[in-house]
């Protein structure tokens, strides 16, 4: 136990970890299973082009969600851009701030306005009662985002759509695993959107999918992410091409066969950091509830400055000087990067929550790469940090 904070990294003492541990470290699953199958993938010489591989995935992945259809694809950027394609998505799309500029950016790609709206401070989804007010004629869907693992409100988005006839996509990166209601996201609005980068806690070095229980858009979304192919020397449609390789779909697979020992692990970092937390002044975990399933794969804390008496970003400045890699996420909120800034300076007005949640979030390592004394010595960090509040000012960079 740290005495003081000249006990921490930042007054020249050694970090406590000597290997950085960062966010979004990549589980591995079985090697030896994902041996065999990069040997037999290159036995076959089938490296692309909708191999085995990349089928039983797909047929994986929906029995699992319990959706007629699911593409997977190269990653979840493209699966999202050709997924607004498929669906005619045009003029103004509404959708969070809070969430990775790739959601922001594949509306912006193809020439289609993102309206911001603001959160709901206690689910931190997109506010179905704020959405009503940003519709205008030009609004042609919205982009629900399944933020670390909590679902978007299902019924009152679904509700919403169907109300003013507009088209509903879901951003589905963070909800592998996680249920609404009772039902598997995956087959909520026309489609919704999974990635597999590494830093997902079911990875395929990168990758996506796109699930739907339309046959039509399906058939149409599987034309587009094969430069619009039906056949052999038959091209159909406009396409890109959005295939996932082979390669990928052999790590997905490996992943997906350890899936409920990673959501285990991730579950029991998740008691232990909230065992920890739970007395320290001034930071709470944002929790996740048993009633439904999930995937426990993001710890984030929400700070509150004046109670702790220490600013988010010299925590954070503590944490990575210690070798504890945290991160803000999602700062600033899409309205403040480029080049929605310029386009939109006064998109933050409508955004008071999003403005303030962006400041008091804190993101720590999870997954398989880190276990109960790490966590037991991340959280001393914390209370250390809190409890010697005042004389961090002089030690870290942060004004």
């Amino acid at each position: 136990m740290r005495e003081s904070v000249q006990d921490l990294a930042i007054a020249g003492a050694q970090p406590t970890f000597q290997s950085p541990l960062h966010v979004g470290r990549p589980n591995i699953g079985d090697r030896d299973r994902l041996m065999e199958r990069f040997n037999d993938m290159l036995d076959r010489r089938w490296l692309s082009n909708a191999g085995v591989y990349v089928t039983e995935l797909e047929q994986r992945l929906a029995d699992m969600l319990d959706v007629e259809h699911c593409i997977a694809m190269c990653n979840g950027t493209v699966a999202l851009e050709i997924a607004i394609r498929a669906l005619g998505l045009k003029g103004e799309v509404i959708v969070p701030s809070l969430t990775f500029i790739a959601t922001a950016h594949a509306l912006q790609w193809q020439q289609i306005k993102p309206v911001f709206c603001d959160i709901d401070p206690e689910t931190c989804t997109i506010d179905p009662s704020r959405i009503e007010g940003l519709i205008t004629p030009d609004t042609t869907g919205i982009i629900g985002v399944h933020l670390w693992g909590r679902p978007c409100d299902t019924d009152a988005l679904q509700k919403i759509a169907e109300s003013n006839q507009l088209s509903l996509l879901y951003d589905a990166a963070h909800a592998l695993g996680v249920s609404s209601d009772g039902k598997m996201i995956g087959g909520f609005g026309e489609a919704e959107v999974f990635s597999f980068h590494a830093t997902k806690f079911i990875n395929s070095f990168e990758g996506g999918a796109v699930t739907t229980n339309n046959s039509e858009l399906a058939d149409r979304i599987r034309l587009m992410k094969n430069f619009g192919f039906s056949g052999y020397d038959s091209v159909v449609y406009i396409g890109t091409n959005g295939k996932m390789p082979e390669v990928s779909a052999a790590m997905g697979l490996t992943s997906l066969e350890s899936m409920d020992d990673f959501i285990a692990v991730n579950k029991r970092n998740y008691q232990a950091y909230r065992e920890g937390i739970q007395n320290i002044p001034g930071i709470r975990l944002l929790p996740y509830f048993d009633r439904e399933k999930t995937n426990y794969q993001y710890i984030v804390l929400i700070l509150d400055e004046q109670v702790a008496g220490v600013k988010r970003d010299a925590l954070i400045e503590v944490l990575q000087k210690e070798n504890v890699m945290a991160r803000r996420y999602f700062y600033p909120g899409c309205h403040r990067m480029e080049p929605y800034q310029s386009q939109q300076p006064q998109a933050g007005l409508v955004l008071p929550e999003t403005e303030k949640l962006v400041l008091q979030t804190i993101v720590l390592p999870t997954g398989t790469a880190i276990g109960p004394e790490a966590i037991s010595e991340i959280v001393d960090i914390l209370r250390c940090a809190v409890e010697h509040s005042s004389d961090l000012d002089s030690k870290v960079g942060v004004q």
